[in-house]
C-alpha cells in the first residue's frame, strides 16, 4: 500500500479541504513547512516523509475550468509522480494534462458527464494512464446536475473498470479534513469483492497510524492523506511502515461482471 499526499489547489496555492465545503477552504497551515506554495509543500512531503507520488486536485480547474498548467510542469520537473484531477471531461483535456507531466490523468465522477464520455477518454488515451475517481458525498455519488441519474457507486465502478481504467479512487468528500476516519469501507469492500485485483485508492478522514493499518488490511493499494500529515498526526515512521510499493495494473475478473 502507498500513502499518497494530496495537494488541493485553489487560487494557485495549497488549501486545506474540509468536508467538501469549498467556499471555506483556506491556504493550508502545515507543521512541515511555512507557506502554501505547491512546490514547497510537495518538497516537504518528499524531504521529510519520503513521499514522491502526489494526488493533485486542481479546484481551479474543476470549479472554474482554469487548470494550473505551469504548476503541473513545475512539480513534474521536480521529479514527482503525479495523479492529476483537473476536471477532465474530454480526451483533449486528458492528453494535455499528461503532456504537462502527469503520470496518470484522473477522471472524476463530478466532472465526467456520462459513461460514454469516460469510455471515449479511456479509448483515446494511452493504456495504463487513466484513473477514475468515484467521488462521493455522504456515501452518494457526487455528479453534475442531470448526469448519472439513479446510478449507485458499485454500478459506476463496474462501468469504469469495464472501460479499462488503470485504477479507481474512492473518496467521500464529506470525510475530508474532519479527522473522523475513512467512511468508504463498505463501497471499497464491495468493489474489491467483485474485482479483487483492482488497484483501489481511498481516503478522506485519516486520523492516525491505526487508520493506515486498517486500510492496509482491507486490501486497498493506496490511501490519500493531507491533514494528518500537515498536523503531525502521521509521522515519517508511520508513512514508512505502510509505503510498501505500488501494485501492478488492473486485472478485470470479467466473469464476475
Amino acid at each position: 500500500m502507498r500513502v499518497v499526499p494530496v495537494l488541493d489547489l485553489l487560487n494557485g496555492v495549497v488549501v486545506r479541504g474540509i468536508a467538501g465545503r469549498r467556499e471555506s477552504y483556506r491556504p493550508v497551515e502545515s507543521r512541515l513547512v511555512p507557506g502554501s506554495d505547491p512546490l514547497s509543500i510537495a518538497s516537504a512531503f518528499r524531504d521529510q516523509l519520503g513521499l514522491t507520488t502526489l494526488y493533485v486536485a486542481d479546484l481551479d480547474a474543476i470549479v472554474r475550468g482554469d487548470p494550473g498548467w505551469e504548476t503541473y510542469r513545475q512539480l513534474a520537473r521536480a521529479g514527482f509522480e503525479l495523479l492529476i484531477d483537473a476536471g477532465v471531461n474530454s480526451p483533449e483535456v486528458a492528453r494535455r494534462i499528461l503532456d504537462s507531466g502527469a503520470k496518470y490523468v484522473v477522471v472524476g465522477l463530478e466532472s465526467c458527464v456520462s459513461p460514454e464520455t469516460l469510455e471515449k477518454i479511456v479509448a483515446e488515451i494511452p493504456p495504463g494512464r487513466v484513473v477514475f475517481s468515484l467521488d462521493l458525498k455522504w456515501g452518494r455519488p457526487l455528479v453534475a446536475p442531470g448526469c448519472w441519474i439513479g446510478w449507485e457507486p458499485l454500478s459506476i465502478a463496474r462501468v469504469a473498470l469495464k472501460a479499462g481504467v488503470d485504477g479507481l479512487i474512492v473518496l467521500d468528500l464529506a470525510g475530508v479534513g474532519v479527522g473522523e476516519g475513512i467512511q468508504t469501507a463498505t463501497v471499497c469492500q464491495s468493489i474489491l469483492k467483485e474485482f479483487p485485483d483492482t488497484r483501489l485508492i481511498t481516503g478522506g478522514g485519516v486520523r492516525h497510524r491505526l487508520d493506515l493499518a486498517q486500510e492496509a488490511a482491507s486490501g486497498v493499494a493506496g490511501v490519500l492523506v493531507a491533514s494528518a500529515l500537515h498536523d503531525g498526526r502521521l509521522t515519517a515512521a508511520d508513512v514508512a511502515l505502510y509505503s510498501t510499493g505500488w501494485p501492478g495494473t488492473v486485472v478485470l475478473k470479467t466473469e464476475s461482471t
